[in-house]
């Protein structure tokens, strides 16, 4: 019951495969294949129940049903990849003396074998574990490994049955070649694979019953394929003699678009042409939504199975993955849709987060170029001044995280307690020209994780003053600006410096506030700011509440309408996790908008890390999310991208009745399959948002420090020489003292 419970949710995306476009590359000219391999397997332990109906109920009608076979001790099969089941099973527990050592392609491997056991001994008493440490393990010790028969009893659109070790279950006296020829009798059998010729060869004439396809997998271009003692790299160069017995080959991805030892990609090979040529199909294995794979495609994983269906010289007739949902959306959503015009009414905004920071270092002219060409509608800048007053965009007014300035000007490092708890290395204590001799820093929020971005380009890019972003954005396609203010109190009190004129006086002179047709979005998590710009009528002020939040009550809301138009709010304030699963949508979007107040959300980002499992490790799921299930006003994000992808897409609105939609989660959908015992302990509710919280003390004067300046002045000259110059020196700094004293007596 919790299953299909579950499984409703996603019955929209289940109802009918999608008409294949004509100008689809493929070998047959139809849209490409998706194989589930062993089911939703980035979710759910490889091959188990869930697996495989979830992946049903979220890819295309037509998905394809993986199932690697191996075979029992008294000829049962049973679905599972690796040949030693303790990887991936709970089996040496409950058999902790069923340990073997066998030869296994002339290497010897030592675990637990299904050989050794019944059918009845593994299904009964075995239990099934995720074996990747960043997938879920809350299922682990709940489903039962699953028989071929399991997975043909689901009635699969396609199945598909792969056979990686024939000769070593031959010398344990079981035959494969027999298995899926009675098989086949009884069950419908659209594939058989194996990486063995003499094992294909032997099913040629015993299958043809249901038109069974016979694909040749290639394994590692150095492996050894045991009937040919030939590496598969120079099989790759006979594929007419592979044609002679299969019509299609299994490759690993890297064989069509190889990727180098820096992770960046390499021109694309010429297999699938030559296949295609000679009548093969070819299919693509290896994808894996939380397995990057290549810097080019920004942690989007929709990107990466575009390179292989959708590029102009041809198409895979399948790929072979973890996660077929998002397959699915990159056949039935994404492919031909790159170069359709991103619409612009009755959708949410896209607001970068430093520009394009997910390919660029933040606040560059790099990163905003790339965002301006990436659809964003709204460039933000978070203003920083320089100890001079030059006002620039960086993320932080501590260099340390975005810049080189450790390397330079470490001996600089003070602590701010108004502003940060850590040492820092801060804008108002260098000069501009000393913050342009710095490099900027392309930096992860993911960095412990090893999941850098882009490092080609790390430190490419210039700072841009206010001034220049600006110009920049008024005269590119984006419809606005969003300009951060943070600090404004702490820099007017005790560095002298006017935040607020400065960006005041800066957008007038760029003509902003002449200007209808671009947009002024002033944000800050300050009230007292947001009011110093109410006399703007044209600018649209926007509140940052960065603490997670659980509600925000009437009197709050009314009490944010005084000095906001909109909120700008954590993702975790509005879709609750909880262990890293989605567990409810709060109230606070439907609160806000009944007061007219707009909402945006941050910071969306394409890691999987940095997503809920119930996205199945998809940044689109979450953004469909955010957008069709809590209709958000505005999205935050670092890839602005893999955002305008899903707005060109025909599938982001749920209203047009596709066969096919990306469709929002279901708060609580996932953690419902999970046994009691196994749920993430319960969290402590987020705060609720309370008057008092919003409500800030006003702004001070900016503070007069040219006295304070005059007089520690002195010490920064250069030592002079010897001491009669150093008098000389000194007396006319007493002499400037005493005029500059004079002058400012004189405006007061």
């Amino acid at each position: 019951m919790r299953l299909n419970a579950f499984l409703l949710i996603f019955l929209l995306n289940g109802a009918a495969a999608v008409t294949p476009p004509a100008k689809w590359q493929t070998l047959s000219g139809e849209a490409p294949v998706v194989v589930a391999r062993g089911g939703l397997s980035g979710i759910f332990p490889e091959s188990s129940q869930y697996a495989y109906q979830v992946a049903q109920s979220t890819s295309l009608k037509n998905v394809v049903l993986f199932c690697d076979l191996q075979l029992t001790k008294d000829g049962g099969g049973i679905c599972r990849s690796d040949l030693r089941l303790d990887n991936s099973t709970t089996i040496s527990s409950v058999f902790p003396k069923g340990q073997k050592t066998y030869s296994v392609n002339g290497q010897p491997l030592a675990g637990w074998f299904s050989v050794d056991f019944t059918s009845d001994q593994i299904y009964n008493n075995v239990s099934l574990i995720q074996n990747i440490f960043t997938r879920p393990s809350v299922f682990d010790g709940t489903l039962p490994i699953s028989m071929v028969e399991d997975v043909t009893g689901l009635h699969p659109y396609q199945f598909w049955i792969n056979v990686q070790y024939s000769i070593f279950f031959k010398e344990h006296k079981q035959d494969v070649a027999t298995y899926i020829s009675t098989a086949s009798e009884q069950m419908v059998i659209d594939y058989v694979s194996s990486p063995e010729i003499a094992f294909l060869k032997s099913l040629n004439g015993k299958l043809g019953r249901h038109k069974t396809k016979l694909i040749f997998r290639f394994l590692e271009v150095d492996d050894v394929e045991p009937s040919t003692k030939q590496t598969y790299k120079a099989l790759l160069n006979d594929l007419s003699t592979i044609k002679s017995f299969a019509s299609g080959i299994l490759v690993p991805k890297s064989y069509i678009w190889p990727v180098n030892e820096d992770q960046y990609l390499e021109p694309h090979t010429s297999l699938v042409t030559d296949a295609h040529n000679l009548g093969l199909e070819v299919y693509a294995s290896n994808f894996a939504n939380d397995m990057p794979a290549s810097y080019n495609y920004s942690f989007d994983p929709t990107a990466e199975y575009l390179q292989f269906i959708d590029n102009s010289n041809f198409s895979v007739d399948g790929v072979l993955t973890d996660f077929p949902s998002t397959a699915s959306e990159a056949v039935a959503c994404l492919a031909h849709n790159k170069n359709n015009t991103l619409p612009t009414e009755g959708r949410p905004l896209i607001i970068t987060h430093n520009g394009a920071s997910g390919v660029f270092a933040g606040c560059t002219d790099l990163a905003y170029q790339q965002a301006a060409e990436d659809g964003a509608d709204i460039l933000d800048c978070s203003v920083q001044m320089s100890k001079d007053g030059v006002v620039f965009c960086l993320d932080s007014a501590d260099l340390m995280g975005h810049t080189t300035a450790i390397k330079t000007f470490m001996p600089r490092a003070t602590v701010v307690p108004e502003i940060q708890k850590e040492n820092g290395i801060f804008s108002f204590d260098l000069t501009w020209s000393e913050i342009q001799s710095l490099k900027p820093e392309l930096t992860t929020p993911l960095s412990q994780s090893g999941l850098a971005r882009n490092p080609a380009v790390k430190n490419q890019g210039k700072f841009m003053t206010l001034a220049d972003f600006l110009e920049f954005a008024k005269k590119s396609t984006v419809t606005g600006v969003l300009i951060n203010i943070e600090n404004a109190g702490y820099l007017a009190s005790e560095k002298g410096l006017g935040i607020i004129e400065a960006v005041s006086t800066a957008l007038t002179n760029a003509s902003y506030d002449k200007l209808p047709e671009k947009q002024v979005l002033i944000q800050s998590a300050d009230t007292a700011v947001l009011s110093a710009f109410k006399k703007n009528s044209g600018y649209k002020r926007v509140l940052y509440v960065k603490e997670k939040i659980s509600d925000a009550p009437k009197p709050t809301v009314d009490e944010i309408k005084h000095s906001a138009d909109a909120v700008n709010l954590p993702r975790s304030s509005i879709v609750a996790d909880s262990g890293f699963f989605v567990s409810a949508f709060t109230g606070v979007v439907d609160e806000m908008h009944a007061s007219n107040v707009s909402v945006y959300v941050s910071v969306l980002r394409n890691e999987f890390l940095a997503i809920a499992f119930d996205y199945f490790s998809d940044p689109m799921v979450e953004i469909a999310t955010y957008v069709a299930g809590v209709q958000v006003d505005g999205v935050v994000t670092e890839f602005p991208a893999t955002l305008a992808a899903y707005f060109r897409s025909p599938c982001s609105n749920l209203n047009a009745k596709l066969s096919y939609s990306i469709l929002p989660v279901e708060p609580g959908s996932l953690l419902s399959l999970v046994a009691p015992e196994a749920l993430p302990p319960a969290e402590a509710p987020a705060p609720v948002l309370a008057v008092a919280d919003i409500q800030d003390t006003p702004l001070p004067p900016v503070a007069d420090l040219s006295d304070k300046a005059s007089v520690t002045a002195a010490p920064q000259t250069s030592p002079p020489r010897s001491g009669q110059p150093a008098i000389a020196v000194n007396a006319a700094l007493s002499l400037l003292t005493v005029m500059l004293s004079f002058v400012q007596l004189s405006f007061h």
